[in-house]
């Protein structure tokens, strides 16, 4: 190398000040990362203004257009030159930082579109004459009169173009208005009692609508639960449990979907502190923890989560996008996402995805052919009785390679077909039984629900005993840095509960001096390693407590009810008692559904006879 320090000079210049326009610049590519940045920041303004409809326009992925309107309070035609400064906001007076209760505060966000796009605000608040300014580049024009009823309407032109190097960082047009569909998502869900909609103008004209939300009505839980349908669909909605838990001042609430209503990547996760959506590793890691008993690694939740909390107790003055945030309490935030979601999933009982039952019926292959119509009066149970006695041969008179017999019944009106997984009428190929409820028919997988049956037994018993620990005959001595070792030893009690029994050995050394007896043989020091890199990058770790559901799993696969074995009708009605008094057994212990429901109008439509 020619020079120790390459990113100075041997001359070493003078230290010199940046110009106003400069520093707009660099200001402006922390805020305005790419035209989803941009929108998020006008419609927060657009919200923190009091808006109630919201209208998004972009064209070519945001780099030749963006306009936000909104129906908001406004901004005097004298206040427009101020509203272009930096740090200038009517949001915030400076005396608290950490009592924020708006989405803007910063007062970067138009400055910084102005330095690097060309901007223009009009608008008008009640009781004065609308205005319009217009800066393009950092140069700001003059205020002139304008024609407007109300509102605010922003319109930034070529983003970027003062910083063509930025231009070479963007994505497709495609991507980018991927990107901003998905800000503009996150912000509807924020705010449910706002419309918004969101339209493509390339190519000029009226464009096309890309999403639609009309303002909800009625609670917040009920007009959220609406606005989630309206943009995750309504399947999330049907599948989704309503959280509400509180717990030092926090206030977790939202919807979380069923196991079984799980995505191959996680792309349905949505966060939110204080209404304001956010990306934090450490919720997504207690959303993740939440699930980690009741999901395959493969597989990811799909939730809605809002925190909310005093101001006080979350900085979000993190990052100048506003997309971070720290907890004063971060244990505390993440220990209530994962107690509340885990009790809604309890509470759930042995409820599937409505889903499941979806696709089954989509996988029959109904007979090619014309479809005739037909129609016919559900006969009574006598009808039945009698018909079925003349129906010869049944199932269980059937040889030997059918694999299937029913039980005999002899009222099909039985009062246990009211209980929500009905009474067993058959089981087939040994492995699944039939079961009929009053408004339709369930399917249960024998192998999956019994093993569910046999994991919680399992964990049951250990949490009422004690996990047990075993003494190594020698303790192990693992070396540590200086930061780790203190990290061990602050959860040293937690550990301990789990049957790890650790004590400070030394300057920067650990004594693992008994290991949880149920794991067997481990590796100490490779156990220590993953507890602390989880502990580094979640702040809690669950590598022992998974690794003993793991082993729990296990022994359940291999104790539960095997396919292929024949059961009774009082065991099969058994199984389906235990199911319904049992939490999660509406998935076994790798995720899968253990049964799926099928309503009786479902089963007829398949046959034509609605």
């Amino acid at each position: 190398m020619n020079s120790p320090t390459p990113n100075i000079s041997a001359d070493y210049p003078r230290i010199r000040q940046l110009d106003e326009a400069a520093i707009n610049r660099i200001a402006a590519g922390e805020v305005v990362e790419r035209p989803a940045s941009a929108i998020k920041e006008l419609v927060e303004n657009a919200l923190d203004a009091g808006a109630r409809r919201i209208e998004i326009a972009y064209a070519d992925g945001g780099k030749t257009l963006i306009r936000v309107s909104d129906d908001g309070c406004g901004i005097p035609p004298d206040q427009l030159p101020l509203a272009l400064a930096r740090h200038a906001t009517s949001k915030i007076d400076g005396s608290d930082l950490l009592n924020i209760h708006s989405f803007g505060f910063r007062g970067e966000a138009l400055p910084s579109l102005g330095a690097v796009g060309r901007l223009t605000i009009l608008s008008r608040a009640p009781g004065h004459d609308a205005g319009e300014i217009t800066v393009a580049g950092g140069k700001m024009g003059a205020v002139r009169p304008a024609a407007l009823s109300a509102g605010t309407i922003v319109t930034l032109r070529d983003l970027f173009y003062a910083t063509p190097a930025r231009l070479k960082f963007m994505r497709s047009e495609r991507a980018e208005a991927q990107a901003i569909t998905d800000t503009v998502r996150r912000l509807a869900m924020a705010a449910p009692f706002a419309g918004f909609i969101l339209r493509d103008v390339s190519g000029g004209g009226e464009g096309r609508v890309t999403l639609r939300a009309e303002a909800e009505t009625g609670d917040a839980s009920a007009a959220l639960h609406a606005r989630l349908s309206r943009i995750l669909g309504r399947d999330f909605a049907d599948n989704a449990l309503r959280l509400d838990a509180t717990r030092d001042g926090l206030h977790l609430s939202g919807y979380a979907a069923l196991p079984t209503y799980s995505r191959g990547a996680a792309i349905a996760q949505y966060l939110f502190v204080n209404g304001r959506p956010v990306r934090d590793r450490m919720l997504t890691g207690a959303l993740r923890a939440a699930y980690s008993d009741v999901l395959a690694r493969d597989r990811h939740p799909a939730a809605a989560l809002f925190l909310d909390c005093d101001p006080t107790l979350v900085d979000v003055n993190v990052h100048p996008a506003k997309s971070e945030v720290r907890f004063r309490d971060p244990g505390l935030a993440r220990g209530l996402i994962v107690s509340g979601l885990r009790h809604a999933l309890a509470e759930a009982g042995h409820r599937a995805a409505s889903t499941v039952g979806g696709a089954t019926l989509g996988a029959f292959r109904p007979e090619a052919g014309p479809a005739r119509p037909y129609q016919m009066d559900r006969p009574s149970a006598l009808d039945r009785a009698i018909a079925y006695q003349v129906q010869s041969p049944g199932f269980a008179e059937m040889p030997p390679p059918y694999s299937a017999r029913v039980e005999a019944t002899t009222d099909s009106d039985d009062p246990v077909t009211a209980r929500p997984l009905g009474a067993a009428r058959a089981q087939i190929h040994e492995n699944y039984i039939i079961a009929q409820t009053e408004t339709g028919i369930i399917i249960v997988d024998q192998h999956a629900a019994h093993e569910r049956l046999v994991y919680e037994r399992l964990k049951a018993q250990m949490a009422g005993t004690g996990i047990a620990s075993q003494a190594l005959l020698i303790p192990e001595i693992v070396a540590l840095s200086d930061s780790d070792h203190a990290l061990l030893i602050e959860h040293a009690e937690d550990l301990a509960t789990l049957g790890l029994i650790v004590e400070p050995f030394g300057a920067g050394s650990i004594a693992v001096r008994e290991t949880p007896a149920i794991l067997g043989p481990v590796n100490p020091a490779v156990l220590l390693r993953d507890i602390l890199d989880e502990l580094g990058d979640q702040g809690d770790s669950e590598t022992i407590r998974n690794r003993i559901d793991a082993i729990l799993s296990r022994v359940a696969c291999h104790g539960s009810v095997r396919s292929g074995r024949r059961m009774s009708a009082d065991e099969m009605n058994a199984l389906l008692r235990e199911m319904e008094r049992t939490p999660l057994s509406g998935q076994c212990n790798h995720g899968r559904p253990t049964h799926i429901a099928l309503a009786l109008s479902d089963i007829e439509r398949l046959f034509g006879r609605t």
